[in-house]
């Protein structure tokens, strides 16, 4: 295991010796900036080339002062306070349009309510008749003190439930004491 371990690290250094001499010297990194909190991106760019000249157009302020180096020197630009042009006046407010006349509600008149002996189908003695049948079928389907599907169902199955306990609780609980007693027994 050594052996492969060792012949690894030969062939990494093999490689990297390789590599060394490959590539090309590297330039030494520039000195670390004196503030850390200030990026000099002078150091890391690639010079560019100086832009051709090219003629300004006129912008009415004068020509900009321009240093040795043919530079314009931004610290030397006057920036004067020149008035303010004088600002358009508004236009006149317009009028407000004359208001609509208000338009006249329509409404339909409300149909007279069916109570009138006229307007009613069937008179008041087959009405009371009719309610009275639908009250006796109700009555009959839902008593006054309404009992729960729950309820219905657990009255139906507990002597169902009953008859299976009686019959088959003693041979189930006697099986099973009969299983304890000889897995405790074959346990000593």
């Amino acid at each position: 295991m050594e052996e492969i371990l060792a012949s690894i690290r030969r062939i990494i250094a093999d490689d990297q010796n390789a590599k060394a001499e490959v590539v090309e010297p590297v330039r030494a990194a520039p000195p670390p900036p004196e503030n850390d909190d200030v990026l000099d991106l002078a150091e890391v760019a690639q010079p560019l080339r100086k832009p051709t000249a090219v003629a300004e157009p006129e912008t009415g302020f004068g020509e900009a002062p321009r240093g040795a180096d043919g530079q314009i020197d931004f610290d030397a630009i006057d920036f004067g306070d020149e008035p303010d042009p004088e600002p358009e006046p508004l236009p006149p407010p317009r009028a407000a349009p004359p208001p609509e006349p208000p338009r006249p509600v329509f409404r339909e008149p409300d149909p007279a309510p069916p109570d009138t002996a006229q307007d009613r189908l069937i008179s008041a003695v087959t009405d009371a008749s009719v309610a009275q049948a639908f009250q006796m079928l109700s009555g009959t389907r839902m008593p006054s003190h309404a009992r729960t599907l729950e309820e219905v169902v657990q009255d139906m199955l507990r002597p169902m439930l009953k008859d299976w306990l009686d019959a088959n609780l003693p041979g189930l609980v006697e099986r099973l004491v009969r299983a304890e007693i000889e897995r405790v027994a074959r346990g000593r």
